[in-house]
């Protein structure tokens, strides 16, 4: 079934879930605390358990040393860690303390061919399986309006529902089996806009610092037509504004996912250069030192050997 179906039951009355949230970094710590602050009883981890460690102080949470200590006796285990790899690798730490008929909210941007893996494997565990990856960075995360993109059994869907309206806003059901990835196909697909947008946000300040351009004349020449854009307006505004920490959505983490999505291109045989070259200009703005920076930290890539906005390094 690939039919998308957005009703979802949010009804303040749904019964709360024991839920295990393995994955505490941006997402998953604002995801764990909407989840408490739901009536839900969660346990999380983190494999840097200060990173956890916060969450403490939130009624209804427990900070856990070990994936098999937060799953044990979980009604839901919510993965959201960096890949496909992470998961797997967590999950199989986890899978001893497992309950047979658990549900599994597999949200990590994983990719389609890791995500039909990880559901055949849930399968073998006797869990309930749920490709459920978000759409939103830190601000929407932390105020439970992420968009909820989900694909998994009618019938386990009662037990994940309340945990999904905690965490979002709204659910689109794109599907019926989890492994089958439609879920992830649609967030690879949203996820290609989002970072092209990102990447001409940079360069289009770049071309205007070397031409002597005001990024302001710009802005004023697009107003209020077809190419004028809020998301461009917001990703310039933490570049000019030098506010790129905290991270809204890092930049390891938008390389990691363009190289997902030129993956997923080139094995359904088409061809994506704008993601490609995305991904290189990602995994050079890390390589610069902006790895933990807002997305739009991209921008620092037109500069090959250059400091924050083009002025030289110290050596």
């Amino acid at each position: 079934m690939t039919d998308i179906d957005t009703d979802i039951d949010t009804d303040i009355g749904t019964p709360a879930r024991t839920v295990a949230v393995l994955g505490t970094g941006i997402m998953g710590a604002a995801m764990a605390r909407n989840l408490a602050r739901s009536g839900h009883a969660v346990r999380v981890w983190n494999r840097t358990r200060a990173k956890a460690e916060p969450l403490a102080a939130e009624n209804g949470v427990q900070v856990c040393d070990t994936p098999a200590d937060a799953v044990r006796d979980a009604d839901v285990v919510l993965t959201m860690l960096y890949d496909g790899d992470a998961v797997r690798d967590v999950m199989r730490e986890a899978a001893p303390a497992l309950r047979p008929g658990a549900a599994w909210v597999q949200s990590t941007t994983a990719g389609v061919h890791a995500i039909g893996e990880l559901g055949t494997w849930a399968g073998e565990l006797g869990l309930a399986f749920f490709d459920a990856p978000v759409l939103g960075t830190r601000q929407p995360a932390e105020a439970g309006q992420l968009l909820v993109l989900a694909a998994g059994p009618v019938e386990h869907r009662a037990a994940v529902e309340p945990v999904l309206a905690a965490v979002g806003a709204r659910t689109v059901w794109t599907g019926e089996e989890g492994a089958a990835g439609s879920a992830t196909r649609l967030k690879l697909v949203a996820n290609s806009w989002v970072l092209a947008a990102t990447t001409a946000t940079g360069e289009v300040l770049a071309l205007a610092q070397a031409l002597g351009v005001d990024p302001q004349s710009f802005f004023d020449a697009i107003a209020g037509g077809p190419l004028d854009m809020g998301y461009l307006r917001a990703k310039a505004g933490l570049i000019l504004d030098d506010k790129l920490t905290p991270a809204s959505f890092a930049v390891s983490t938008a390389a990691k996912d363009a190289r997902l999505i030129v993956e997923a291109g080139e094995r359904n045989g088409v061809r994506l250069d704008v993601a490609a070259a995305s991904a290189e200009r990602f995994r050079r703005a890390a390589e610069q030192g902006h790895g933990d920076e807002d997305m739009a930290a991209a921008y620092f890539a037109s500069f090959e050997e250059k400091g924050e906005k083009g002025d030289e390094k110290e050596e």
